[in-house]
């Protein structure tokens, strides 16, 4: 398997044969803040950031490099630092609305219906075959205190290829724990820059869930993702490395934007 980091959460991932874009969210730099979010459900504690333009950094490379032979889109949820959002409640903008859709429950597959993509898939717990692999959805916690909305993860396996957890919007808890002594994945994906919001919380993972991901499933490797783009992150690149050092975290890769790494 292949992962190249683009920029937050966004991922483009080669795995048996496939191409899944994974949390496509393209839009241009300094696009929009807090303030501009249609009745303002959510503020961040530091209120001076509310008002920082996202995302941070444009993206690392042209559209076409990245929307090139895409066999699927996989989109967690729908939050606007996981994939474009319009106005007028139409999402992924940018994206080729032939290649087909898998996404986390029906409201999510009702909004990509509306936005005009062909094909939206459904991810169950029961699992689906694309190709050659085989995903399943699992449960997500998108908050400490209550959580975001509804968010997935996501088990990759497939002959030939390692066995790949992407735990999306989550923070620790016994769930995560449980499917990590279940599945024993070799590669998982965390999303962890500490986001969080006065409603909510925590939305995902800090260093010390991290940590607690790497004492639990050692002989795995982490890919350490969603950093330095949104204006509610807790911690950056620079001071997640800080934290893993002090806590002995060292089974992991901190891709920068536009990153290749082949597991």
């Amino acid at each position: 398997m292949k992962m190249t980091q683009i920029r937050n959460a966004t991922n483009r991932l080669e795995y048996a044969g496939k191409v899944f874009l994974i949390d496509p969210w393209l839009m241009p730099k300094h696009q929009f803040s807090f303030i501009d979010v249609p009745g303002r459900p959510y503020h961040v504690p530091d209120e001076m950031k509310e008002h920082l333009l996202m995302p941070f950094y444009d993206l690392p490379m042209s559209m076409e490099e990245i929307l090139t032979g895409v066999d699927y889109y996989l989109v967690t949820h729908l939050h606007p630092d996981h994939i474009d959002m319009g106005m007028d409640g139409t999402v992924g903008a940018p994206l080729d609305k032939n290649v087909p859709v898998i996404c986390q429950n029906q409201q999510d597959a009702e909004a990509f219906q509306k936005s005009g993509f062909c094909e939206v898939m459904v991810l169950s717990e029961d699992g689906m075959m694309c190709g050659q692999a085989k995903l399943t959805k699992l449960p997500a916690r998108h908050g400490t205190v209550v959580p975001c909305g509804d968010a997935m993860g996501v088990m990759f396996a497939a002959e030939g290829e390692k066995t790949f957890y992407l735990a999306g919007d989550t923070v620790w808890y016994p769930v995560v724990a449980d499917v990590l002594k279940r599945y024993q994945p070799e590669v998982v994906a965390l999303n962890c820059c500490a986001a969080e919001t006065v409603e909510n919380g925590r939305l995902i993972m800090d260093a010390e869930d991290v940590h607690c991901v790497a004492k639990t499933a050692p002989e795995a490797r982490l890919y350490l993702t969603h950093l330095d783009n949104v204006a509610h992150a807790a911690l950056t690149r620079h001071t997640l490395k800080g934290s893993l050092a002090e806590r002995g975290v060292t089974n992991y890769d901190m891709p920068r934007d536009g990153q290749v790494i082949t597991y």
